[in-house]
């Protein structure tokens, strides 16, 4: 039975570090070659399809069967980097490249921290590469950082934490 202090695991086990609710602004992203930081990464999700079927003769039943798991774009969104950056020059390479060069799919990593800087939940992204750079709108009357969004497509991805 729980003893009602409030942030402990309720999962049965683990320790006092291991709680919930989790903050979402303290991450790292790594793998890319930089040790630039992320306004924010989106797209952390996996969806498993299904086809319906419909057994002959049977009205009221429909299967549905799994097809497979798809999963979105990995987002990333930062302020707008230096032109060196390890990581504008790979986006350059793949998205300004005319397919001239093989790409060169890199394992992403994203990590949840807790306050020390230790990790509480952690992804890994293989084969991923860049599909999509954009540069948010400029605005005359707004004081905001320029900010650029990165799309990688990847191949397959799993929490390892």
């Amino acid at each position: 039975m729980p003893d009602g202090n409030i942030g402990e695991n309720q999962t049965g086990g683990g320790s006092k570090a291991d709680f919930f609710p989790v903050s979402a602004f303290y991450f790292t992203v790594s793998g890319l070659g930089t040790d630039s930081s992320f306004q924010e990464v989106s797209g952390i999700s996996s969806e498993m399809g299904t086809e319906e079927y419909h057994e002959g003769g049977e009205n009221r039943f429909r299967y549905a069967l799994p097809t497979g798991v798809t999963h979105p774009k990995l987002v990333l969104k930062r302020g707008i980097e230096a032109i060196d950056s390890p990581l504008v020059k790979w986006c350059k390479d793949v998205l300004e490249g005319d397919l001239v060069q093989p790409i060169k799919p890199k394992s992403i990593y994203v990590k949840l921290l807790d306050g020390k800087g230790d990790p509480l939940r952690a992804w890994s992204f293989g084969g991923a590469y860049p599909v999509k750079w954009e540069v948010d709108g400029f605005h005359s009357t707004k004081n905001e950082v320029a900010i650029e969004s990165i799309e990688l497509s990847y191949t397959y991805t799993y929490r390892t934490k």
